[in-house]
């Protein structure tokens, strides 16, 4: 083989030879595949990428197999080069399938998402390295002797200045002048050192790292990983994944949000030796087009990415892994195709014939059932690492301690969480104030009218930033200036914010306490892994004494020195008509609390609440979690909701109330009549309006053992909507705003 030259595997075997009809799937929201004539340069395999004309356009896409469709052979098109690029293999395309058949999403738009960087299918330029010449003549520096001797084979301009110990442009000074010549570089092969032994486990984590190693290699088979916060469940998996690389075979691991997995980095690289490929939507153009590549060759041994990782063109899998299983974040509800990456993870599994983890302290309700149901496997990390201890809970009841008013203004810790972390800080412990709100305030009212600033194209009130003197929508991404005068009745000074924010908490720490060093972290203050990364090292240095903020200090992050955890407000998540209220605030909750005591010291927490005899409340307390889910499991099944049921919601968006009011009445007069199935709506969503659109909603539910897609396929199919008006599917929702 030539330098710089790459193999792929081999194509499917079913060829189709030159002149044949060809079906071609292409990455646009089109109901299938096109046909085509194959040209006249080559056969072509199932799984190729090739370039064919689309009216004026040539566009990029898959071989799908023979073509079937209608239109004469003699008006046909030919197939043109085929990209170079691996061949997707037969898992993928099945998978690109069995989405799209499932989400009720057209096959081109699942396809997009696989061939995400369109860049990645042109062949990259040759990889050019400098060598050591010697001419005779030539002037040598001590810095020039440094950098021929690092020359003896060829290496890239930067790597070669490293090595030599000197700048980049020594080296290319040292070219001009003709010491250095360019010749391409070798293959590029996985920079990727044999896994170095890991630490030492405790014997259950060593019993479930067993269990997890043993099943590479052996098929398709999904596991939930559970254990207690600060259990080590990462470096149970990270066994499993030591073992997948000694088979040879390629690692995903899908995370919640990739701007909160420095951390997780870090140990990685401190136990592997080299950093993963990571992918999500921020990288950049040249750096999704490397990572694409190497995954699709092979040379990407493991990659860690948020949920759009699950559809890359893996050469060689050999594991998948869904850490923090049960967050909602894996739920994908913009954009073209709706899914659920968690559950696709697993379908993806049983596709490529590889292992699942589903890793998390607090597992979903509907994991919880395929374990129960035996569908699933189970390994349990009852106790913390090193000896730690779970935090105690006690619950603060805000009708009994209610925080009134301060010589500062509105208050908003009780007196016992203020007297808790008067204590704290004076036994030298760090202090997490937990609040789920963004911002300064969550409404901006007048005080002359009542007149409340909202969002002009969406159903929600406008969140006050006070560090950035702006009003947002936290929807939309909508931002004005706070105005000094009222928009409805023009009174001055009369705006008042209302209610608390991480902002407003933030600053009566500052008024109670302005000896604690403080911060808040918030998405909008912790927009990328390095900013997380900081934060920790400051917590961790000791460089801070109080930190304020919202879910994304409830991921995992080990502070040693974090002894107490204040819930502001235990009820937040508790309100609405949202079928996982109750679940999705225990596992914050239960989250968050598992930050406080992680090291030698014993931590506490505190949960402000007006609900103290909610069985959510009385069971975190107790610590008696198998109570409250004993109960939440057994509503869902009284009412058949999910896991127990199937449900599928149809969101009808327009320009104008009355399109949406109009197109929903026709859904909901043809809704299907037959046995197990019910259609509830149509009604007005929490946001009725989104991004200025009109929405309605109908909800269809069944039982677990009815097929939703043919019915829902059936009732949509004749339906044109007007001009303007959508009709989106949302199969399994997770939204119900």
């Amino acid at each position: 083989m030539a330098p710089g030259e790459t193999t792929f595997p081999a194509p499917d075997p079913a060829m189709l030879a030159p002149g044949s009809r060809v079906a071609v799937l292409l990455p646009l929201p089109l109901a299938g595949a096109y046909d085509y004539v194959v040209g006249p340069d080559q056969p072509l395999a199932p799984g190729q990428v090739v370039e064919v004309p689309l009216g004026r356009r040539r566009l990029a896409g898959v071989v799908w197999g023979p073509g079937a469709g209608a239109v004469e052979a003699g008006r046909l098109k030919p197939t043109g080069a085929v990209r170079p690029v691996p061949p997707l293999t037969r898992a993928m395309r099945a998978l690109v399938d069995w989405v799209a058949a499932y989400t009720l999403s057209p096959p081109g738009a699942v396809l997009k998402m696989v061939l995400a960087e369109p860049a990645a299918l042109t062949a990259p330029p040759p990889r050019l390295g400098l060598k050591a010449a010697h001419p005779e003549g030539l002037r040598l520096t001590e810095a020039r002797q440094k950098i021929l001797a690092a020359a003896t084979l060829p290496l890239p301009a930067a790597e070669l200045a490293r090595r030599a110990g000197t700048t980049p442009a020594a080296v290319q000074r040292l070219k001009a002048a003709g010491g250095l010549i360019e010749v391409p570089l070798p293959e590029a092969l996985p920079d990727w050192p044999a896994p170095p032994p890991g630490p030492t486990l405790s014997p259950d984590q060593a019993a479930a790292a067993q269990t997890l190693g043993a099943a590479i290699g052996q098929g398709f088979a999904v596991t939930l990983l559970e254990g207690v916060t600060g259990s080590g469940k990462t470096e149970v998996y990270f066994e499993a994944i030591a073992r997948a690389l000694e088979a040879d075979r390629q690692v995903l691991v899908l995370v919640p949000e990739i701007a909160l997995t420095a951390p997780w980095l870090a140990r990685f690289e401190a136990r592997f030796g080299a950093p993963p490929a990571v992918w999500h939507s921020g990288l950049g153009k040249a750096a999704r087009k490397r990572t694409w590549r190497a995954v699709a060759e092979g040379t990407a041994a493991v990659v860690v990415g948020a949920r759009s990782a699950l559809f890359l063109p893996f050469a060689r899998p050999g594991l998948i892994i869904v850490d923090e299983e049960h967050e909602a974040a894996f739920k994908q509800e913009d954009g073209g195709v709706i899914y659920q990456a968690r559950d696709m993870a697993v379908v993806r599994g049983r596709m490529e014939a590889v292992p699942v983890i589903l890793a998390s302290a607090t597992p979903s309700l509907e994991t919880r059932a395929n374990v129960a149901a035996g569908r699933y496997g189970r390994v349990h990390l009852p106790e913390r690492h090193g000896g730690a201890r779970l935090p105690t809970v006690a619950l603060v009841d805000l009708k009994r301690h209610p925080p009134g008013n301060a010589d500062f203004g509105r208050a908003w810790l009780a007196a016992p969480l203020v007297q808790a972390i008067t204590e704290t800080l004076a036994e030298d412990g760090q202090v997490m104030l937990f609040l789920n709100r963004r911002g300064y305030a969550p409404l901006t009212l007048c005080r002359a009218c009542g007149h409340r600033l909202a969002c002009p194209t969406c159903t929600a009130w406008l969140v006050e930033h006070r560090r950035g003197g702006r009003l947002m929508c936290h929807h939309c991404g909508h931002q004005a200036p706070r105005p000094e005068t009222c928009p409805a009745c023009g009174a001055v000074d009369s705006l008042i914010a209302c209610g608390p924010g991480v902002e407003r908490l933030a600053e009566e720490v500052a008024h109670r306490f302005p000896e604690a060093r403080q911060a808040v972290a918030a998405s909008d203050t912790l927009g990328s892994p390095e900013a997380v990364a900081r934060l920790l090292d400051d917590l961790a240095e000791r460089r801070l004494d109080v930190v304020i903020g919202t879910q994304v200090l409830a991921k995992g992050h080990h502070i040693p020195g974090l002894t107490l955890v204040g819930v502001v407000d235990g009820d937040l998540g508790l309100g609405g008509a949202d079928l996982r209220a109750g679940e999705r605030t225990w596992q914050m909750l239960h989250q968050v609390a598992g930050r406080a005591g992680r090291a030698e010291r014993p931590g506490r927490v505190l949960i402000q609440t007006h609900l103290p005899d909610h069985p959510l409340m009385q069971a975190l307390a107790a610590g008696d979690d198998a109570a409250f889910l004993e109960l939440e499991n057994e509503s869902r099944r009284l009412t058949g909701m999910p896991p127990y049921g199937r449900l599928a919601a149809i969101i009808v968006s327009a320009p104008s109330a009355q399109a949406a009011e109009e197109t929903a009445m026709t859904l909901a007069a043809h809704a299907p009549r037959q046995p197990g199935i019910e259609v509830l709506g149509p009604a007005e969503p929490a946001l009725a309006l989104l991004r200025g659109r009109h929405r309605r909603r109908l909800l269809i539910k069944c039982r677990r053992d009815q097929r939703l897609q043919p019915l829902i396929t059936a009732w949509l199919a004749p339906l044109t909507p007007p001009p303007g008006v959508r009709v989106t599917v949302d199969v399994d929702p997770y939204s119900f705003a």
